[in-house]
Parts: structure tokens; C-alpha cells; sequence
């Protein structure tokens, strides 16, 4: 073997070694884990608005959307994504992850300051470490901290907030109101990334950021979750979305997404405004189990009770293989519920990272609710966590 197999071998048995090697699985059983909150991603007016695109525009886009990867589809749906956000313009993008890189690898600059939650997800991480800007970490969700940071930093540049709007792994709600006035009062620029919770919140589905009565700087809108299909939104001020055209690098250098994408999001959009009854229904569902979560396991002992009311339920496990085995019990029983694991939450946090959607009935929801709790020892599991 080369020193660089060797090396490579030596790392996959470390993370084996910790219970933290991953496998790729296809879905099996009634789903539990998935980000189709809405039951989009196999509605039959999505399916049949992608087909006839395809079959006029063809597969792929042929190259990147300044050469000729361009189509009126596009422009189309941009279009009526930033009038369903309400900001002035919106740009499409083949994933969440290169959205939120071209937004904090283009806009803060050298001398800038990026304060960030510690909570973000892996793609907003990355899009700060490849800015010039300084990064300052806070504490999750803490606006007492985030705000004497922010009237005590004395670098002179931009201030920027980069915050989930529903924390993807926590299953909790930032506190973007508060967020949006400490902004106003300091000069910093809100960031957003709106992934779990656009199409879901607010009296149209935008987002938490509807939901708060706020806006933000910029939201970054992943159309691969809810809206049921893929890639993502960038939404704000004409200006700001300009500058990612002209200097955004995943934006420039990226292949366009298949046009028939883009008529796929026209229908998904068109079924969350008409529909409002699919968020009402899943935020039901979503109750409905945290509360037999607290019921059940009340009867083995008090437990911290689950304090949001997202569609996200992490059950907090602790122990990496405990969190396998529990999730492998589930899926014998039909359940496809996986086992997060660091680096995705923080050591000794794994957990079961349950996703609530609309095709789970009350019954089911029930059914398995019974099998967690009696696959949970009162010695291995500390609380549902929020």
C-alpha cells in the first residue's frame, strides 16, 4: 500500500473504531427521516410539470447560465420566488450548499465581521471560512450574547448575523425578530438561511421570516426539502443579488440545473399557495407526536420536555452506537428513523433526528411512538431535546 492508502485506511478505521462511519442506504419503510415535509416530491402535478418540461427542453442545461445554460424557466420562477418572499429579486442556484457558499464567500470582504451561531450548518460554516472576513462565534441562540458582541467589536467593516431560521439538527426556531432589531440598532447585515422552514411558515409559506414579521439582508431558500424538488433560492435586495451574479463563483462556474427543475419549483409553488392545509396539517402532526413523546416517557421518568413545535424532533441519545442500535431496532420494525452522528451535532449529542410529514397518520404516528419509547431504556436515553 502507498503512505497515502495507509493513511486514508488508517482514518476509516478510526471512525469505525467510534461508531462514526457512515453507509449509503436507499429508503426502506415508512419515512421518518426525510426533508419532504409537504409530500411534494412525488405529487403527481410536480412529477407531470418536469416530465413535459423534459421532454421539451431536454435533460441538462448544457453549460453554466452566463454561457448557454440560461432558459426562460429560470428567470421565470426567480421571478415569482422573490414575489412569494417578498423582496425585490431571487436567484437560483443547483443546491443549498453552493448558495450559501456564493453568499459568504462573495459578500463580506476583508475586514468585514461575520458573527455566526454556533449551531449553523456545515454549509454556512464553510462559506464563512472561505471569506476574507473575521469570524466570531455565539453562543445558539443567545441575543443577550449576540448583542454585547456586536456593540463591542471595534473592527470597522460590515457586521454580519448568518443564522438558520429552524435549525435543522435541534429541531428549534432562531429568534429572528430579535436578530432582525439588534441589526437595526448595530448597522449589521441579516443572513438567513431559510432551508426547513421555507414553504412551511407564515400565512403564505415563505418562512419563519414571514412568520416573524421581519426581513433580512439575505435568505438563503433550499427548494430541495418542502418545496420538494432541488436546488435553492438566494432572495433579497436587486443590488445584493446583482453583485452574486456578477462575482458569485458556484453561481459563474456551475453548470445550470436541469431547466425542467425549474418547472417542477412553478408547480410545487403553485400547490403551497393553493394548499395551505398541508403546512396546517404537518405542524398538527408535528404536536401530535411531541406530545406522546412527553406522555410516554413520562412513565419511565421526568424528562426535559420538547420545547418547539417544529416538524424536526431530535431525540437526544448520547452514545454513538446506542444511537445506531436504536435506529436499526426502528427500522426492523418499518420505521426509517437514522442515527445522526458527530460531526453533523456536537460529541456526545448523537441522536435520532425525526422528521415529521404529512403522510404519517395519527395512527402511525402513534404506532411509533410506542416502539421508541419501548426501544429506549430509562438508563441510555437523557431527554426528547429541542
Amino acid at each position: 500500500m502507498t503512505p497515502l492508502e495507509v493513511r486514508i485506511r488508517r482514518e476509516l478505521a478510526s471512525l469505525a473504531s467510534q461508531n462514526l462511519r457512515r453507509t449509503v442506504r436507499p429508503p426502506s419503510g415508512i419515512d421518518l427521516s426525510s426533508n419532504d415535509y409537504l409530500g411534494l416530491a412525488a405529487h403527481p402535478l410536480v412529477r407531470r410539470a418536469m416530465a413535459r418540461a423534459a421532454e421539451q427542453e431536454g435533460c441538462g442545461s448544457t453549460g453554466s447560465r452566463l454561457l448557454r445554460g440560461e432558459r426562460e424557466s429560470f428567470s421565470r420562477i426567480e421571478h415569482r420566488f422573490a414575489a412569494f418572499k417578498g423582496t425585490e429579486r431571487a436567484l437560483y442556484l443547483s443546491s443549498g450548499y453552493l448558495a450559501n457558499l456564493a453568499v459568504l464567500e462573495t459578500i463580506p470582504q476583508r475586514g468585514d465581521v461575520i458573527f455566526s451561531d454556533e449551531r449553523n450548518h456545515a454549509s454556512l460554516i464553510d462559506g464563512i471560512r472561505l471569506s476574507h472576513a473575521e469570524r466570531r462565534i455565539f453562543v445558539h441562540c443567545d441575543v443577550a450574547g449576540l448583542k454585547r458582541a456586536l456593540r463591542e467589536e471595534r473592527a470597522s467593516g460590515q457586521k454580519f448575523v448568518v443564522t438558520e431560521s429552524l435549525f435543522s439538527m435541534d429541531g428549534d426556531f432562531a429568534p429572528l425578530a430579535e436578530y432582525a432589531a439588534l441589526c437595526a440598532e448595530t448597522g449589521a447585515a441579516l443572513i438567513v438561511d431559510e432551508a426547513h422552514a421555507v414553504g412551511i411558515y407564515g400565512s403564505g409559506g415563505s418562512g419563519l421570516l414571514e412568520a416573524a414579521a421581519t426581513g433580512a439582508f439575505l435568505s438563503v431558500n433550499t427548494a430541495g426539502k418542502a418545496l420538494g424538488v432541488s436546488g435553492a433560492f438566494v432572495a433579497g435586495p436587486e443590488w445584493a443579488i446583482e453583485y452574486l451574479v456578477q462575482r458569485a463563483r458556484p453561481f459563474i462556474f456551475s453548470t445550470a440545473p436541469p431547466p425542467a427543475v425549474a418547472a417542477a419549483l412553478e408547480a410545487s409553488l403553485t400547490l403551497i399557495q393553493a394548499e395551505p392545509w398541508r403546512r396546517s396539517l404537518l405542524l398538527h402532526r408535528a404536536r401530535h407526536l411531541r406530545s406522546l413523546l412527553r406522555t410516554l416517557q413520562s412513565r419511565d421518568r421526568e424528562r426535559a420536555v420538547i420545547r418547539d413545535e417544529s416538524q424536526i424532533v431530535p431525540v437526544l441519545i448520547g452514545d454513538n452506537a446506542k444511537a445506531l442500535q436504536i435506529a436499526e431496532s426502528l427500522q426492523r420494525e418499518g420505521f426509517d428513523v437514522r442515527a445522526i452522528r458527530p460531526p453533523s451535532v456536537p460529541q456526545g449529542t448523537a441522536r435520532l433526528r425525526i422528521s415529521v410529514n404529512v403522510g404519517l397518520s395519527e395512527a402511525t404516528l402513534e404506532r411509533f411512538a410506542a416502539t421508541l419509547t419501548n426501544a429506549l431504556q430509562p438508563s441510555e436515553c437523557c431527554a426528547a431535546c429541542s
